[in-house]
């Protein structure tokens, strides 16, 4: 977790007004390509099998998706915790076989399905 806020605390200097000039032009909509062109090279890695360059591409993915969050965060429209939230329960309320009752109705992955 350190990591991460580490990771999101870099996009708000970025941002910042002593931060980077590009950076802090950048809007929501003007990042919606770069954000298609890292998905599609992290597609690319995980077709070739090329671990080393998906490592790479998924950090360039994960980067696209805090600097689209802060700038969201700037303009008060949601905030990194509100995003982190939603999926933490998005995925447990997909997974009640997991994190709820279901348990004994999934056995493989086929039930899970």
């Amino acid at each position: 977790m350190k990591s991460f806020t580490k990771l999101t605390n870099l996009a708000r200097r970025l941002r910042s007004p002593r931060g980077c000039p590009w950076d802090r032009e950048q809007t929501i909509a003007s990042l919606a390509k770069s954000l298609e062109e890292e998905a599609q090279e992290v597609l690319a890695a995980i077709r070739k099998k090329d671990d080393r360059n998906l490592e790479e591409e998924l950090g360039d993915l994960l980067f696209n998706i805090v600097m689209i969050t802060q700038i969201a965060s700037e303009e008060k429209k949601f905030k990194m915790s509100g995003v982190l939230r939603k999926i933490e329960q998005k995925i447990i309320s997909r997974h009640s076989w997991v994190f709820g009752k279901d348990r004994a109705k999934v056995k493989n992955a086929e039930d899970a399905a």
